[in-house]
């Protein structure tokens, strides 16, 4: 999200890279008669950014990070894109996309466009590219819950066993320029969805040998890779230029972009100081006090669709037995959050009180109740009632590459002074990747951070894509019949007000269970070098990479 995707997950890491080779190699294609960081050796136009190596080859339904998104989201262009203010989706390759009961859906989309190889976007090209993404034996980690909604999903995608059809039932190619898609059930916000990168279309050439293709990708969007200029140079960078016949209308402004991977935010901060690095999409902890006046007009502050939060391995047998949901709460209780987002922060984050973002809809001041209010009586009772800490002692995972240390040790200390010294500290991996794997992969026995940034403007991305049974993202192991159905009644409601009740109802169900802890959401904290102009950051915490200019 950026669907874990999907979704996506907030990464807030450097993938081990070699800055100062990143920042200023001799190896990289020289052009100094330009702008765009000529001295850090870029081609004329150029720009440098801020990311970490892709953890997956880049196909479009196989990432949820942004190590991988950003790469797909300067090559693919969908049927629909997010306006970089309002984060609305606007059309891209949608001529319209119609629909009388939110199940059936008929699309059409635009002339003119290609690949990066000229071969003619069609509506095969969608249909081809979601059935592919979503058949299990591609191992797309996200295929569920983006191509579940689909009619026919279960054929290509069962829960054992091998697919019994490469194909969902619920596509059909009419023409050209026209695709049909069925749902299983009415989803309100399916049409606002389409934007995600996962439903990108594919050309041919990739079904020749998807695992080649995930090194080099050809899709169809404003940027193409960039082979002459070191394309996907693993571990340092990924470069990519303009494609000429790009048929969108937010045409680059730049002639290219170059992806620059640092071994931290630090790093990288330090690099855009001193202009080295021209763009960057977060600024660090140690930095957050004195960015603004270090960068003046060039920083960066705008609201994100993000929250932090602090996730439970319910799969394991302390933290899922029956009554641990009073510890969960009671740990919740204990975390002084306002003053740890005005020590660590300087008060620009604002404090979570329920599990979606400001700006979402649906999005409450007092959804979780006293769940997120400092309590620290009733935090330590809540606690002793549920039978205290699993093993005695809290454990909050997090990659010691990011910017999260100080903020989970803050946490940890507030859990301590309020249940007693030595119940919580950070336990750090070295690498952002290495976390994930054991997250994802269901291997935890204490808690670990788990951020959000939403990947369209819908409560169901926050809430159904992480917290329903069986959910790509739902790293917990969280399965609540109560959740689930609110959730799948809230997704089928086509009128909002009660769309909204449902998912509010379904967020009071989280606050008992408490699969995770909201802590706070994130501001956009970024900045740029003295060597680009019309640097933005869009609300979902991406830079607008077309918009950027090159002095």
């Amino acid at each position: 999200m950026r669907g874990t995707t999907r979704v996506k997950w907030v990464v807030g890491v450097a993938v081990l890279g070699l800055a100062a080779t990143a920042c200023g190699s001799s190896d990289d294609k020289k052009d100094d008669k330009g702008g765009g960081g000529g001295s850090n050796g870029l081609p004329a136009g150029y720009y440098s950014a801020y990311s970490t190596e892709p953890q997956n080859p880049l196909q479009p339904a196989n990432s949820n990070e942004n190590g991988g998104f950003y790469p797909l989201q300067l090559m693919f262009r969908g049927l629909y894109t997010y306006d970089s203010k309002t984060g609305q989706p606007v059309p891209a390759m949608a001529e319209s996309v119609e629909s009388t009961d939110s199940i059936n859906y008929t699309v059409k989309i635009k002339s003119g466009w290609t690949f990066h190889n000229g071969e003619p976007v069609t509506a095969k090209s969608y249909v081809d590219a979601w059935n592919w993404g979503a058949v299990s034996t591609n191992k797309q980690i996200n295929a569920s819950p983006w191509f579940e909604k689909i009619e026919g999903y279960e054929a290509t995608h069962p829960k054992e066993g091998e697919p019994t059809s490469k194909e969902l039932s619920g596509l059909k190619v009419v023409d050209d320029k026209t695709f049909t898609i069925k749902l299983v059930q009415a989803y309100s916000s399916f049409k606002a969805s389409l934007g995600y990168v996962v439903y990108s279309p594919l050309p041919q050439e990739f079904f020749k040998d998807p695992a080649k293709y995930g090194e080099a990708p050809i899709g169809n969007g404003p940027f193409q890779l960039d082979t002459a200029n070191g394309g996907w140079n693993h571990k340092k960078s990924l470069t990519v230029k303009k494609y000429d016949k790009y048929a969108g209308t937010d045409k680059p402004k730049s002639n290219g972009v170059q992806l620059q991977f640092y071994t931290s935010y630090d790093a990288g901060y330090t690099a855009l100081r001193d202009n080295k690095l021209d763009v960057i999409d977060q600024i660090p902890t140690s930095a957050i006090g004195s960015f603004k006046k270090d960068l003046g007009e060039r920083a960066i502050e705008a609201p994100q669709f993000s929250i932090q939060k602090i996730g439970f391995p319910l799969y394991d047998a302390g933290w899922g037995a029956p009554g641990k949901e009073k510890v969960r709460q009671g740990l919740s209780m204990a975390i002084d959050r306002a003053s740890i987002v005005k020590a660590i922060y300087k008060g620009a984050e604002q404090p979570a009180t329920d599990w979606l973002a400001p700006n979402i809809p649906g999005y409450s001041k007092d959804i979780t109740g006293e769940l997120t209010k400092y309590d620290p009586v009733k935090a330590k009772q809540l606690v002793k009632d549920g039978g205290g800490i699993p093993g005695g002692k809290l454990t909050i995972a997090t990659n010691a590459d990011g910017p999260h240390k100080e903020w989970v040790t803050a946490v940890c200390n507030s859990i301590n002074e309020v249940i007693g010294q030595g119940s919580c500290e950070p336990k750090l991996y070295p690498e952002f990747g290495v976390a994930r794997k054991d997250i994802s992969g269901k291997k935890m026995t204490g808690a670990y951070r788990t951020g959000w940034r939403g990947d369209y403007p819908f409560p169901d991305n926050f809430l159904a894509d992480i917290y329903q049974t069986g959910a790509a993202s739902n790293d917990a192991g969280y399965s609540s019949p109560i959740f689930d159905d609110l959730a799948k009644r809230a997704s089928a409601a086509s009128d909002q007000t009660e769309a909204i009740k449902l998912w509010q109802d379904a967020e009071r169900q989280l606050a008992k269970d408490v699969p995770s802890i909201p802590l706070w959401y994130y501001v956009t904290k970024g900045g740029s070098s003295t060597k680009v102009s019309n640097v933005q950051i869009d609300p979902y915490g991406n830079p607008v990479w077309t918009e950027v200019t090159v002095k």
